[in-house]
């Protein structure tokens, strides 16, 4: 026991830690804007952004994170504008984006001898790799998160629920849409640092699937995907440095038990 607590002590473990902490409480609040407008297009669009970023970052020299975050940006901006707010245009924007997004990487890694390795390792996050720059940026990032969240939330109802009767009702549509897209972009962008591109959905998604699944109202959606981000987050972490694991497989696999374990409840 003394030895873990050491062990956790340790300044890439104990930055780890922190991070995954803010990771499981802002991550799945942004999931619930993914799932209830609908916009699982722009998050595989992202994932295809993390790669762009990542190429883009290894052959300028320049620092990963930002990169992936400013892409992402731009994708999400070009991808709301070309669907004009459309459910059934996201899906073909969004396949045209990750195609150029592809392409373009795929120059970059060609034009300036990116190794093919070095590209790889973009899908992988390692929460031990962090800086403490980093650890602060996803601590400001959830407070940007829950600060929104907050402080809109009958608006966002409205916009989840109807954009057609939230417009009417005065409220600004078009700012709270372009406001969790980009929150989205931000989160994206944190979580490919954190647990990888291929895993983003661990903390993002399956906590809502099962909070879900026990919420009566969006209220209780939110509270409780908060809920169980932070038990995933945490208690994959602390699984994964007990045991000498890989933290992203990990959570995931944590994840999938509790969603499963929930759902054979429901029956």
């Amino acid at each position: 026991m003394i030895n873990y607590i050491n062990l956790l002590l340790l300044p890439p473990v104990t930055k780890g830690l922190i991070a995954m902490i803010f990771a499981g409480l802002c991550f799945p609040n942004v999931g619930v804007m993914v799932l209830r407008l609908d916009l699982v297009p722009l998050r595989y669009m992202l994932m295809h952004g993390v790669i762009l970023g990542g190429a883009l970052a290894l052959a300028s020299k320049l620092p990963n994170l930002p990169c992936v975050i400013v892409i992402n940006l731009i994708l999400s901006f070009v991808m709301v504008k070309i669907s004009g707010n459309k459910k059934k245009s996201l899906g073909i924007s969004s396949a045209a984006l990750m195609v150029f997004s592809m392409g373009l990487a795929s120059l970059l890694v060609g034009l300036f001898n990116v190794p093919a390795k070095d590209t790889l390792q973009i899908l992988w996050g390692s929460p031990f790799a962090l800086s403490w720059a980093d650890v602060i940026s996803i601590a400001l990032v959830t407070i940007i998160v829950f600060g929104y969240t907050i402080t809109n939330f009958n608006n966002i109802s409205a916009v989840f629920f109807d954009q057609d009767i939230a417009s009417s009702l005065g409220i600004n549509v078009n700012f709270h849409y372009y406001a969790m897209v980009l929150l989205i972009a931000l989160i994206i962008g944190f979580a490919m640092k954190i647990i990888g591109a291929l895993l983003i959905d661990a903390l993002l998604i399956l906590p809502v699937l099962i909070a879900t699944k026990r919420a009566t109202s969006l209220k209780k959606v939110f509270i409780l995907s908060t809920v169980f981000g932070f038990i995933l987050s945490v208690g994959g972490y602390l699984i994964a440095v007990a045991l000498n694991l890989p933290v992203s497989g990990t959570i995931s696999i944590l994840a999938v038990i509790i969603f499963i374990l929930t759902k054979k409840k429901e029956q």
